[in-house]
């Protein structure tokens, strides 16, 4: 009788555990992906049997840290990234039991430096980017390395506002500020031959003075909703703020791009590779979560479908620039076949 009784237990709490088996997609990471991935999922939950899936903004590298906790339905499916997952990222994953890991593509995006319509529109060069951010940055003789000093456009070139420098951008575990450290930030500072000569007599000094933000109020972390971003600038019209292109695509009655390099940041010119500060976008699915919790083969068949990331779908209408016909199949036959991802 009590073995019965035990059995009955036990069975009963099998039942309870699979009735609270999760059926619901959940997704992390990027906030740039997220619009995109936002729009994928209500598309997929309105003309599917699935629920739509739950997305959540935390940011490329904090996406990735939660997607590569673990296996099961504690942790995330899916997690966005508006830059490449890093090899020590892979490796994580893989010290966690995660050893498959799919790619996809997404399409192309430009990170913008974004002001008020109501303000001056700005032209600015890599080197003007670099002398207002930077934590430490070249003397006026060029001839040593020095606290940044500079409190207004101006003070770096007269032909710029005399305001205040004062942008508002994204926090460390975000993938745009990986991004913008990498294309703008690090190299502009190659051009200036007291920083360019460290990377011969100091590797680790050449990269921290390349990548390291000011401190001082000239650089404000924003947090990853850079939906608010968007409203301080409407506020403060003397700020600026770095996000990617779809946030000014959609927002192009209140905000305007910043010309970088004489190039102003258009889907055109992002497309055409002609704006020097563009990158990849992706999201990367766990492949052992693939049929146990539903709907994740279909909302990558969705998500990779034509109308969805192809040049006239309805993400292309959201700011994404899509990739070539010939590259979107690679990446279509990728996720169809949860091809493992190679480094």
């Amino acid at each position: 009788m009590k073995k019965t009784l035990a059995v009955a237990a036990l069975m009963s709490v099998a039942v309870a555990g699979a009735a609270e088996a999760r059926d619901q997609i959940r997704i992390v990471g990027s906030s740039t992906v997220f619009p995109f991935a936002t729009a994928v999922a209500e598309e997929f939950g309105k003309t599917t049997s699935f629920k739509t899936p739950v997305i959540e903004s935390t940011g490329s590298g904090g996406g990735l840290k939660l997607f590569c906790a673990g296996v099961g339905e504690q942790h995330p499916d899916i997690t966005n990234a508006s830059r490449r997952i890093k090899k020590s990222e892979v490796e994580k994953c893989a010290e966690n039991g995660i050893s498959e890991v799919t790619e996809v593509k997404v399409g192309y995006d430009g990170i913008v430096l974004s002001n008020s319509n109501a303000a001056p529109q700005l032209d600015l060069t890599k080197e003007q980017i670099f002398l207002a951010l930077a934590k430490t940055v070249p003397s006026k003789d060029g001839k040593s390395l020095i606290d940044n000093p500079y409190s207004t456009w101006a003070e770096i070139d007269p032909s710029l506002p005399d305001v205040k420098i004062e942008v508002l951008g994204p926090p460390p575990t975000s993938g745009t500020r990986d991004a913008f450290t990498e294309l703008v930030l690090e190299e502009a500072c190659e051009e200036f031959p007291v920083i360019a000569a460290l990377e011969e007599t100091n590797k680790d000094q050449f990269k921290a003075v390349c990548a390291g933000v000011r401190e001082d109020g000239g650089y404000v972390e924003a947090g990853e909703n850079d939906n608010l971003i968007v409203q301080k600038l409407e506020a403060n019209h003397d700020a600026l703020g770095i996000f990617g292109f779809s946030f000014l695509d959609q927002n192009g009655d209140k905000l305007q791009g910043s010309l970088i390099g004489g190039v102003a940041p258009t889907f055109e010119a992002i497309s055409a590779g002609d704006y020097p500060v563009s990158r990849s976008l992706y999201f990367y699915v766990k492949n052992a979560h693939v049929g146990t919790i539903p709907g994740i083969k279909e909302y990558l068949a969705e998500f990779t479908a034509e109308k969805a990331f192809g040049e006239e779908g309805y993400l292309a209408d959201r700011g994404l620039i899509p990739m070539d016909a010939a590259e979107r199949e690679a990446v279509r036959n990728a996720a169809t076949n949860l091809s493992p991802l190679s480094m």
